[in-house]
């Protein structure tokens, strides 16, 4: 029995000591292994008598039971002392300043929605927002577009599975649906811009498959053209910050605007630069004209007593021109170094009291 309490006490002093788990299993393999000395002892009781036999066993197991326990206890131990281990060793100290090179920006298409919203929200517009995937009368339909419009067409539009209801929809091609959706939904007057993302299948230099516009819509009982161009004019000169920089309106054709207008912009390309201004020369920037009453109508406004304005451009191109950025694709490309050089300070909010871009 001297030699089982001698072989109990080294055995859980060991177990102790172990400082790891490595450690621990090299234990338990020299004491409960194949050739482990409890092992070994057990297999000495096959010449005892069946008393001694009995004794002997019982003694035994009770140091085995005790070793055990004591192994399972330690390699709790072990692993709660190894994981804190490990979190020191990895731990990240977030409390050390960052480094100016990982200074955030304002991607340039954020910048020019805030300073869009903050012009229009001055004259009284709110904004209005819509679904991406949109109906095929939304997207069209309503629009007063035919159905042999060349818009309609596979290489223009990503059509989508018709809805559960077996609607067609498509990936909206304009943010004109927005314009739709706020007409059905609510009573004149209206007054409402619409910025978001659009989708069309084409790819270049001045056009990609997803892009940015920004729509306007006043319906009421008064609405005339002379609105449209005051309004067009006001935004203009406050967004591209020059105040006399000339409007053009030359007629063109929308299916969901009557009379429809191309709107210019002064301009100069003297020696291949552009430079906006009261130049001689002129740009087109964006699209217009009186809602169509067809549209008024497919929306459940009556065309005899409101009539109203829209007109719509694309985000990314009035962005080239205001900061001077040469091609539509580096918007997407994610380059971290465009981005400090076109971005903006994160705390630097445009408004009209202090400016749009600073």
């Amino acid at each position: 029995m001297d030699t089982l309490d001698t072989l109990k006490a080294e055995t859980l002093a060991t177990i102790a000591s172990a400082n790891d788990s490595a450690a621990l299993e090299e234990v338990r393999v020299a004491v409960m292994g194949k050739k482990g000395s409890i092992t070994a002892l057990m297999g000495d009781m096959r010449n005892l008598s069946p008393d001694e036999r009995k004794a002997r066993g019982a003694a035994l197991n009770a140091v085995k039971t005790a070793v055990e326990a004591a192994i399972e206890g330690r390699r709790g131990e072990l692993k709660t002392i190894e994981l804190e281990r490990r979190l020191a060793s990895e731990r990240i100290d977030v409390t050390l300043a960052p480094r100016p090179e990982t200074q955030g920006r304002i991607h340039p298409i954020s910048q020019t929605v805030d300073e869009m919203v903050a012009i229009f929200a001055a004259m009284g517009f709110t904004v209005a927002e819509g679904p991406d995937i949109e109906t095929d009368f939304n997207n069209f339909t309503a629009l007063n577009i035919p159905p042999e419009h060349p818009a309609r067409q596979m290489h223009d539009t990503f059509y989508l599975p018709p809805s559960a209801e077996g609607a067609a929809r498509v990936l909206r091609t304009h943010t004109s649906p927005v314009q739709i959706r706020t007409m059905l939904k609510n009573k004149p007057p209206i007054r409402i811009i619409a910025p978001g993302r659009t989708y069309r299948s084409d790819y270049d230099q001045t056009h990609t498959p997803v892009f940015h516009q920004i729509e306007g819509l006043v319906i009421g009982e008064d609405i005339h053209m002379g609105h449209l161009k005051g309004c067009i004019l006001e935004f203009c000169r406050a967004f591209f910050q020059i105040d006399d920089l000339p409007i053009r309106f030359r007629p063109s054709f929308f299916p969901f605007t009557e009379p429809s207008a191309e709107v210019d912009i002064g301009c100069s390309r003297k020696g291949g630069e552009l430079k906006l201004g009261n130049h001689g020369d002129w740009l087109e920037i964006m699209g217009s004209g009186m809602v169509h009453p067809k549209v008024l109508e497919n929306c459940g406004i009556d065309s005899t007593k409101y009539q109203g304005f829209a007109f719509g451009m694309g985000i990314e191109r009035v962005a080239m021109l205001k900061y001077g950025i040469p091609d539509l694709r580096s918007f997407f490309d994610a380059d971290l170094r465009w981005l400090r050089h076109y971005g903006f300070v994160p705390l630097d909010q445009p408004n009209l009291a202090q400016g749009l871009s600073r």
